[in-house]
C-alpha cells in the first residue's frame, strides 16, 4: 500500500513556475515508478509525465517537454514535478500517482493522490 499526498499548487501568472512535491508513504515506496496526471475543469484526467523508481528514465507528455521536468529523490520518498512558462491552459488539479513499474503509472497507475491545485492567470 502506498499513500501520496501532494503539495505546491497555488496560484501563478502565465509564464511563470511553480514545483509541485508528492510525498510517498508505504514501505515500499521507493520502489514504485510515479507520475503526474492533471485535469482540467470540465476535461479528462490526463498524463504530464512518469519517472521510473531509480530515477532513470522519465517521460512527458508532448506539451509538457521542455518546459516540465519529473525528478525524484528516494531517500525522501519524494517526486516533484518542476513546472516552467506555465499557460492559461494548464489550469487543473494535478495528481500525483504510483504503480509498479513505468508502463503501468502512464496508463492506469494502482495509488493515486488527492490532487493540488494549480491555478494560472493572465
Amino acid at each position: 500500500q502506498v499513500q501520496l499526498v501532494e503539495s505546491g499548487g497555488g496560484l501563478v501568472q502565465a509564464g511563470g513556475s511553480l514545483r509541485l512535491s508528492c510525498a510517498a508513504s508505504g514501505r515500499t515506496a521507493s520502489t514504485y515508478a510515479m507520475g503526474w496526471f492533471r485535469q482540467a475543469p470540465g476535461k479528462e484526467r490526463e498524463f504530464v509525465a512518469a519517472v521510473s523508481w531509480n530515477g532513470g528514465a522519465t517521460n512527458y507528455d508532448d506539451t509538457v517537454k521542455g518546459r516540465f521536468t519529473i525528478s525524484r529523490d528516494n531517500a525522501r520518498n519524494t517526486v516533484y514535478l518542476q513546472m516552467n512558462s506555465l499557460k492559461l491552459e494548464e489550469t487543473a488539479v494535478y495528481y500525483c500517482a504510483a504503480d509498479s513499474n513505468t508502463r503501468g503509472v502512464q496508463s492506469r497507475p494502482k495509488y493515486w493522490g488527492q490532487g493540488t491545485q494549480v491555478t494560472v492567470s493572465p
